[in-house]
């Protein structure tokens, strides 16, 4: 791991928390889209475009906090064309004194989103399968709901991290 002061691990727990504020956000609004679409039935495919974009937004913002975490921590980003897929499962391993991200099952359910977000980078949006998008749609809570909870213990480790740097600036991370 990178040599952090605690201040530097600090920001790191607050850029994260600013990220999850705009994933619960995000969540608002696909809450919102899922209600026009059962109110709506019948124009449920003008939704399902938009419906789609906002999952692309959710795996987006996830990886936006795996971003922080490894160039603050773990000084960089994987490198090749798969590093997307590099990093979400380097999320799920302790790495260079830093415990895992996420739990190896929140990490294996986002795959799935982050394979749909390059199709939805890929085609257009009419292109897109209703049918896969309500299939994801349906797993979302969950995976919302995990992620949510594995990034919150992070984040507790952080804090605890960076008050363990405070009182004993010399020692190792726990």
């Amino acid at each position: 791991m990178k040599a952090l002061s605690s201040e530097a691990i600090r920001e790191l727990g607050s850029d994260i928390e600013l990220e999850l504020g705009r994933l619960a956000h995000l969540q608002q609004t696909i809450q919102a889209a899922q209600k026009e679409v059962q109110r709506d039935p019948l124009h449920a495919e003008l939704f399902y475009e938009s419906l789609a974009l906002k999952l692309h937004n959710f795996y987006t913002g996830c990886e936006r906090i795996f971003r922080l975490i490894a160039m603050e921590m773990n000084g960089g980003l994987p490198a090749g064309a798969d590093w997307h897929k590099r990093l979400l499962d380097r999320m799920s391993d302790e790495r260079q004194g830093r415990p895992a991200v996420l739990s190896a099952s929140t990490a294996s359910a986002l795959q799935e989103f982050l394979g749909f977000r390059h199709v939805v980078r890929s085609v257009y949006g009419y292109e897109l399968d209703p049918e896969r998008i309500a299939q994801l749609l349906s797993r979302y809570p969950d995976v919302w709901r995990a992620l949510e909870q594995d990034l919150r213990e992070f984040g507790a480790w952080l804090r605890a991290f960076a008050d363990q740097l405070e009182t004993v600036p010399d020692r190792d991370p726990p």
